[in-house]
């Protein structure tokens, strides 16, 4: 299980590093729609269109890093007031949930993704299919990175793990 997870740990850290250069690329982007309104006075038409794109290439996959590194949204509350044996239960039942959930965006954004491939996105001349494909493989990412903390949460003996896989490993 350590060789897994220290290979999750590469990819995770893989999809922090193309977020952040595409983050870059944004910041270019939007730079340079400003240029070209306010110097230029010709605004870029397709920059609106890329820069939505982008967005969403960088925030789905980094919501998936934060199934796994747990710093995605979760309610704690009911599951900390209950016996510390149960409190397992519900955070494995919890994964379990949210790798559903990941894997059925990945099957059926992958369908969105042939529906949509033969239509071009106006302004860019690129496949519809480069909206979804962020939607797949954050889902893909999603119900790994669950089944690991699965995984994890079968062997551990003792209550749910707070902080994010990495962070245990690197202690």
């Amino acid at each position: 299980m350590r060789g897994l997870s220290r290979a999750l740990d590469l990819v995770s850290g893989a999809v922090i590093a193309v977020a952040g250069v595409a983050l870059v690329a944004l910041v270019a982007m939007m730079g340079w729609a400003v240029f070209g309104r306010y110097v230029m006075n010709d605004t870029p038409t397709w920059v609106e269109r890329g820069a939505t794109l982008t967005i969403v290439a960088i925030a789905l996959p980094v919501a998936a890093v934060g199934v796994r590194e747990r710093f995605h949204l979760s309610v704690l509350g009911i599951r900390e007031s209950l016996p510390r044996a149960w409190q397992r239960w519900i955070a494995i039942g919890c994964d379990l949930a949210v790798g559903a959930f990941g894997l059925g965006m990945a099957v059926w954004g992958h369908e969105l993704v042939a529906m949509v491939a033969p239509f071009k996105v106006p302004l860019l001349g690129i496949s519809q299919a480069w909206t979804y494909w962020p939607l797949v493989l954050s889902g893909g990412l999603t119900a790994v990175f669950a089944l690991e903390q699965v995984v994890l949460g079968l062997i551990r003996t003792e209550g749910p793990e707070q902080r994010g896989v990495t962070a245990a490993f690197l202690e």
